[in-house]
């Protein structure tokens, strides 16, 4: 079995591979005629892409529950946090939500080739992580124009990939955001790991969930106090998700 998923897990990650290269071409070459929301579109079907062949491929499949829960409206505003375990949650976002997205992320990613450069022609919002308070106001004040244009957007309030079972500190980035405005916070539980875990090469076949909670309003409320009411719902939603993976107690 772990041969068979070694070599799945290869064919897929050159299936990437060669077809990131031509996208990302064809999103630089087309960048200059078309609005921001026809990029996004355009690198979101590649990621639909990647996606859909590893349901053909690794055999990995997405169960969404508490879809009725995100706002309705082509303005609404949202701003997504979720549980981090992978990159999987990273590709299906864009695949899966009705809405444009903008990621929050490190500007390091920008010098990726052709994938990084891609993303630099979306509008989302890169940051250098070295200035903490300029890259915030940055984060606001982008955050809120994208917000008012119907892009939601969306953080990992962990910061990074945390292994099944285990908690990482959830930061008030996201929290702190939604306070200065007004959008409501949505949280959500990822049971990426137990198919796709964090750093592995080699993906298991399975279902991953993605548990959407139900909208938290910011309006009134304190950064830290938001968090941590946003932490006790996707933790406790996780354990119900995946309780194998958490101690017992």
């Amino acid at each position: 079995m772990y041969l068979f998923n070694l070599l799945r897990s290869i064919l897929h990650t050159l299936f990437m591979a060669v077809t990131v290269v031509p996208w990302a071409l064809a999103v630089l070459i087309a960048a200059p005629f078309l609005n921001s929301t026809q990029i996004y579109w355009m690198c979101a079907g590649w990621l639909k892409l990647a996606v859909n062949s590893g349901k053909l491929i690794l055999g990995i499949r997405n169960e969404i529950i508490g879809f009725e829960n995100l706002p309705v409206g082509s303005t609404a505003p949202a701003i997504l946090l979720l549980k981090h375990q992978s990159t999987w949650e990273t590709f299906c976002m864009p695949a899966l939500m009705p809405h444009p997205l903008a990621y929050v992320f490190k500007k390091e990613l920008l010098y990726v080739p052709f994938f990084g450069w891609a993303m630099g022609r979306m509008d989302m919002i890169h940051i250098d992580r070295s200035k903490r308070a300029q890259a915030f106001n940055k984060v606001v004040a982008q955050g809120q124009r994208l917000l008012n244009q119907g892009t939601w957007v969306i953080m990992f309030p962990e910061g990074t990939r945390i292994p099944r079972g285990q908690k990482g500190t959830y930061k008030s980035g996201g929290t702190r955001l939604a306070v200065e405005t007004g959008a409501p916070v949505i949280p959500i539980a990822v049971t990426s790991a137990k198919c796709w875990p964090r750093k592995a090469f080699v993906k298991k076949p399975g279902t991953v969930e993605f548990s959407i909670g139900k909208p938290i309003p910011s309006a009134g409320r304190e950064p830290d106090e938001l968090m941590r009411e946003v932490e006790a719902w996707i933790e406790a939603e996780m354990r119900r998700l995946d309780p194998t993976a958490y101690p017992q107690g």
